[in-house]
């Protein structure tokens, strides 16, 4: 397991209900972290923050909201005191459907989550951040930032969106303490992979559940982002897929 205390330390994970978000909110926690976890699936937000127990919060967030999103930093920080940490993880994938086809509003539905709703979060957290001299935000970015693939055009828009937002806050920020990068974790065993393999597009959907890796492997991933040891990569998005990453967070 990574050594690497984050005691003292307030985190903010947005879908935080499953997968990536939830494995990363108890990750957190293991290393001695605060955490608020926010999505809009109450009832499993609440269920998860009280297994952690004391030193984790749930609160009802919808990240395409500017207002929640803002709502949910200052609760944080009434709370816990601080936000040292954010986690830019809430995503969808659909629609999946050739552009041709693509439904206007749910095309753009994607875009609120994926792209606005991480311009939202760092936004939010940025003047806390500015103001102690130093933070970490991190968003789960993807492969299909930087590849298109067919029946993905929403997703692969958004996340190459997240991509040059994640660029541009690092290049605003760096020198004011802020450190700002994006974790690509390649294909995660989580509900998302179900529906991709459903919608039988494109080759992701020809792979197996067993090619797929635990969504623990990502979360481990994003505390180690937390260390002075993934400075190399501030401004970009770290590879799941890199042997040396790997080896670096402690999973090879």
């Amino acid at each position: 397991m990574l050594n690497f205390d984050l005691g003292g330390k307030t985190v903010m994970v947005t879908g935080a209900s499953r997968g990536i978000g939830e494995a990363a909110a108890r990750q957190f926690a293991r290393h001695g972290a605060k955490v608020a976890l926010l999505a809009r699936s109450v009832k499993d937000i609440d269920r998860i923050a009280a297994e952690i127990g004391p030193d984790a919060i749930a609160i009802p967030c919808d990240v395409s909201n500017q207002e929640d999103v803002e709502a949910a930093v200052a609760v944080t920080i009434k709370t816990f005191g601080r936000v040292d940490i954010f986690v830019g993880n809430a995503g969808v994938l659909q629609p999946i459907v050739r552009l041709a086809d693509a439904d206007i509003s749910a095309w753009g539905r994607c875009i609120d989550i994926n792209l606005k709703g991480v311009m939202y979060g760092m936004r939010a957290v940025l003047p806390a951040m500015i103001a102690q001299g130093h933070g970490t935000i991190l968003t789960v970015s993807s492969g299909a930032a930087h590849s298109p693939m067919e029946g993905w055009s929403a997703y692969c828009a958004s996340k190459a969106g997240a991509y040059m937002l994640t660029r541009a806050a690092d290049l605003e920020n760096r020198a004011k303490g802020i450190r700002v990068m994006g974790l690509s974790p390649g294909t995660v065993a989580t509900q998302m992979q179900r529906d991709i393999k459903v919608s039988g597009v494109n080759p992701v959907s020809d792979l197996d559940w067993e090619d797929h890796v635990p969504p623990q492997w990502p979360a481990q991933a994003l505390v180690w982002m937390c260390s002075p040891q993934s400075d190399s990569h501030l401004g970009k998005d770290v590879s799941l897929r890199d042997p040396a990453v790997l080896k670096a967070a402690g999973l090879s």
